[in-house]
């Protein structure tokens, strides 16, 4: 089970843990397997083949890790939501919402200036993983210390 200093963890708030972590395990390997393939030119290194299978493996490992987390709870401990919830989930929107702002918005600049795609697609998922980590970040915060507000 998942514990903090107050108690057990809120689902929700398991589901936040989980979303950063594999997030972050994904965006990892993507990293790693690019910077590998680089060779002379960015613009010309494969990425698109990587991207999508760390982005679909992403998404699937973070269903199979939070099918495993939801059964180490109790029956109380289930996926039904509060007011609380909502309004912390609403918050780690909004916190990670700007990031994919800022990545449309570099995506346009850098299609304008007709870079490769490369540096686009990276954009864009840069911006994605951002959002997705502070997002994340930002509903933990909220469920150990509370909404700013």
């Amino acid at each position: 089970m998942f514990y903090t200093r107050g108690g057990i963890v809120a689902y929700q708030e398991k589901r936040a843990w989980v979303f950063l972590l594999v997030s972050v395990l994904g965006y990892l390997v993507y990293l790693v397997v690019v910077l590998r393939r680089v060779d002379g030119d960015w613009g010309d290194t494969p990425y698109i083949g990587v991207m999508l299978w760390c982005i679909g493996g992403a998404i699937v490992a973070a269903m199979v890790v939070e099918m495993l987390v939801a059964g180490t709870g109790s029956k109380e401990d289930g996926p039904q939501k509060d007011q609380r919830d909502l309004e912390i989930a609403r918050f780690g929107e909004q916190v990670g919402q700007s990031f994919v702002v800022i990545g449309g918005v570099t995506a346009m600049g850098l299609a304008m200036l007709e870079v490769d795609h490369f540096w686009i697609a990276n954009a864009v998922y840069l911006a994605f993983f951002l959002s997705a980590v502070l997002g994340s970040v930002a509903r933990i915060v909220a469920y150990r210390r509370g909404l700013p507000w």
